[in-house]
């Protein structure tokens, strides 16, 4: 059955969701007040990440239904994605300790990897490895970084909306390209339809933040796509993870560059490269728009390039870090004068 009717209805209900809600929050006063840690100066509506979340999650059901997509994957969907949403959700209320929201991240990965069937065998320079116990150790480990750094990226407008879609939308031109059966990429072109329509909202300047309940759900559902294709295509986990490069160096090499400093690595900031950019150019919607383009841009050919095994997968993520990496260096070397 062709279900590509759902995308856009996906994306219609979305938009409608997302406007209900920043009407609520205005009137129930859940606005999300700058402060020194903010990198926003406007006091801004906040929780509109259920506005995809709730499309996405009623329409996945569907395509267990109707579209051969295993139940078992559902349930990972189904009952994670409500976890997540639901911590994120308290934490943007009232905050959470770091120790507890650690924690039910780590429940929710285990519950992923329980009905996803653990950590597929791993093709690491054309060698398959199947690393058992160690694997769903490293995979639950895997699925609470994305989760945390996706957060932990949501912070200029527009930018974690941006990343979600044209990655979900690259890895579905790739399956394409792959003659993978729409039950494959149909889940991932769900989940861009559903962010389309709150990036209406979200755009630069954003009228509504998706807040910890949208950027965690986000990070998790993004984590679990990349190891569900992995069991029946290997090679595509190292797309995911070269086409998540943006988000995975910024925020993996600024956690590292806290720790060794010394400074409080879990408490909010706004030291990461993109908001040190976006600082500096006085615009958000460069910075988001840039990072789109990269994703498109740069990060696609390499992500295609292993997609036709012209590069090993650990290669090709080499490949496309290197710049970026050098990237992170160049304006946080700009950062450092400027303090001085």
């Amino acid at each position: 059955m062709n279900l590509l009717w759902l995308l856009p209805v996906a994306s219609c209900l979305s938009l409608l969701l997302a406007g209900l809600i920043r009407s609520y929050a205005l009137s129930h006063d859940l606005i999300d007040v700058p402060n020194l840690r903010s990198s926003h100066s406007t006091p801004t509506p906040r929780g509109g990440g259920l506005a995809f979340i709730v499309p996405f999650l009623m329409f996945t059901p569907i395509l267990g239904v109707f579209d051969d997509l295993p139940m078992a994957v559902i349930w990972a969907f189904l009952g994670g994605g409500i976890w997540i949403s639901f911590v994120g959700f308290l934490d943007d209320r009232r905050h959470i300790a770091a120790r507890w929201r650690l924690l039910a991240h780590f429940i929710g990965a285990v519950w992923v990897l329980f009905w996803l069937g653990g950590f597929p065998p791993v093709l690491i320079f054309g060698v398959t490895f199947d690393l058992a116990w160690l694997g769903n150790i490293l995979a639950a480990v895997y699925l609470v970084w994305l989760l945390n750094l996706y957060n932990f990226m949501d912070g200029i407008d527009g930018i974690a909306s941006i990343e979600a879609v044209t990655v979900c939308i690259s890895v579905t031109i790739l399956l394409i390209l792959q003659d993978s059966p729409q039950s494959i990429w149909l889940t991932t072109s769900l989940l861009a339809a559903s962010v389309v329509g709150f990036l209406f909202w979200n755009f630069p300047p954003a009228k509504i933040f998706m807040g910890d309940v949208g950027s965690g759900f986000l990070g998790l559902i993004l984590g679990m796509l990349s190891i569900q294709v992995a069991w029946i295509l290997p090679h595509m986990f190292w797309v995911w993870i070269v086409l998540l490069g943006v988000f995975i160096v910024d925020a993996t090499l600024t956690l590292i560059r806290r720790v060794i400093k010394g400074e409080k690595f879990y408490e909010a900031h706004k030291s990461h490269i993109y908001q040190i950019t976006a600082r500096r150019c006085s615009s958000h919607k460069a910075v988001s728009l840039i990072v789109g383009l990269i994703n498109v841009l740069w990060l696609l050919p390499v992500a295609y390039l292993v997609v036709k095994e012209w590069v090993y997968g650990l290669e090709g993520v080499i490949l496309a870090y290197i710049p970026l990496v050098g990237l992170f260096f160049y304006f946080g070397s700009k950062q450092n004068k400027l303090e001085v």
